[in-house]
């Protein structure tokens, strides 16, 4: 039974596109290339594929990166390929190729181009001779990249999986696969100068193709459709922003019980604070474009996810449902040296969470430099980022009260002390908060996860 059990892909999805009522898709033997095999017998055909569309927006991130005003930056389409407005995504265009019938993989070529350029030419790379393919249910991206120091033909660039991806219909009968989850591979973040790292996430990819359908003489003799034998693949699954976006937290277990008296209400008599403030602002201050360094003063320390700020003071009131912990610690990041200078210099001191009830916000002082007048603003208590509590009581268990991965967005004061890198609503890294309110409680070590330290060096992704 294995045999008759074709991969849930694109490439599946073209061959059975008659049981989904796109009729356009399914061509009469005339419209096939056959093939023959060593003994002479004839192959399964190729089918030929036309007016095909890619869009895809490469990673939307970069992009903003591109059009803030500090880098300089400007992005430019050509060859046919077009930018949709507000910064949008890159559509590729007059998509040519192939559909094997044998093995159900495609092969897709499209006009256009891209071409990125910042920073007086640090950053300058051209991508275009843009082709898919699909084999399976995976697929990969692939484009001629073009730096200043030449170009790299072919390099497969993004991989594509389509595991959940179901096929739609379009215009003119025009067969549609949306939102394909992409990620960049290996010699994608080799192409990008380190700027990302192997396995980020992309913008997804949207898929337009339509067969080639040869003029017939008397419709009466073309051929029914054969009987798909596809299994179903289920609803459709958007792919996932990452554990900050996509997942709501919970109260610690610990917590979801048993109340310390002690604490209702309470004194925070200890805490910490992990926070990694954003991985990608991290890694590209001190990746290869900024060239800077990270540092941590006053008690903050830095950790696998980000850092750790200390010393919490304040006040928990259960009944109340208020939390107010204050923290030591500073941390300041450095890059674009000039003259012996960082044109980058910003630094975040005495962080505050503040929750009433369901609604939280990030306090910190924040002290930063314009990179075109190199002034010095500081700014006391700003609303750095909101935060999204756990449903539920929060409440506190052996005099300790945790809060775990609690998501956190930019606000808009918190866009401008980032000197419009990054806009209102932008997700940040996640944060997780433990406050001491027994002089007897034992806090939890140190938070883990990926990313980098708060040390110079090491960081490869972009904004």
């Amino acid at each position: 039974m294995a045999a008759t059990r074709r991969p849930i892909a694109l490439a599946a999805a073209v061959a059975t596109a008659a049981a989904l009522g796109v009729s356009a898709l399914v061509l009469p033997a005339t419209a096939a290339t056959t093939a023959t095999t060593a003994d002479g017998a004839a192959a399964a055909p190729k089918l030929e594929l036309k007016d095909g569309t890619l869009e895809w927006g490469l990673k939307e991130s970069f992009r903003k990166y591109l059009a803030a005003p500090f880098s300089g930056g400007k992005i430019t389409v050509q060859d046919g390929a077009t930018q949709a407005s507000g910064n949008g995504v890159f559509t590729f265009v007059d998509g040519k190729g192939t559909y094997d019938k044998a093995t159900y993989a495609t092969d897709t070529a499209f006009k256009g181009g891209v071409h990125f350029y910042a920073h007086d030419g640090e950053l300058d790379i051209t991508l275009s001779d843009v082709k898919l393919a699909t084999a399976g249910t995976g697929g990969a991206i692939t484009v001629d990249v073009t730096t200043p120091k030449g170009t790299s033909d072919d390099v497969k660039f993004a991989a594509l999986d389509l595991s959940g991806v179901k096929p739609g219909q379009g215009a003119d009968g025009a067969m549609v696969f949306e939102d394909i989850p992409a990620t960049l591979t290996k010699a994608g973040a080799e192409a990008f100068q380190g700027q990302y790292k192997e396995g980020e996430v992309l913008d997804p990819a949207t898929l337009s193709v339509k067969a080639v359908v040869p003029p017939s003489p008397d419709p009466s003799t073309e051929p029914s459709p054969e009987p798909s034998t596809e299994p179903s693949t289920g609803p459709s699954t958007e792919p996932s922003g990452g554990p900050t976006s996509s997942t709501a937290p919970s109260p610690d277990p610990s917590g979801s019980s048993s109340t310390d008296p002690s604490a209702e209400p309470g004194e925070i008599l200890d805490g910490t604070l992990d926070w990694g403030v954003r991985k990608s602002f991290r890694a590209y201050v001190t990746g290869p474009i900024a060239q800077g360094r990270i540092e941590t003063t006053a008690g903050a320390t830095a950790s696998a996810g980000g850092y750790r700020f200390p010393d919490a003071t304040g006040r928990f009131d259960a009944e109340k449902q208020t939390l107010t912990a204050k923290f030591d610690g500073k941390v300041r990041f450095l890059g674009h040296e000039e003259d012996g200078e960082y044109t980058l210099d910003l630094s975040l001191a005495n962080l505050e969470v503040r929750v009433d009830g369901a609604k939280g916000t990030l306090v910190a002082d924040v002290t930063s430099k314009d990179r075109k007048t190199k002034e010095v603003s500081v700014r006391t208590g700003l609303a750095l980022a909101d935060l999204k509590l756990p449903k539920g009581e929060l409440a506190a268990k052996k005099g300790v009260l945790k809060l775990s991965g609690v998501p956190a967005t930019l606000t808009a004061d918190g866009a401008g002390a980032f000197a419009g890198m990054y806009k209102k609503g932008e997700p940040l890294d996640a944060l997780t908060v433990a406050v001491a309110l027994d002089k007897d409680a034992e806090l939890p070590g140190a938070e883990s996860g990926s990313g980098t330290s708060g040390t110079a060096g090491g960081g490869t992704a972009a904004t």
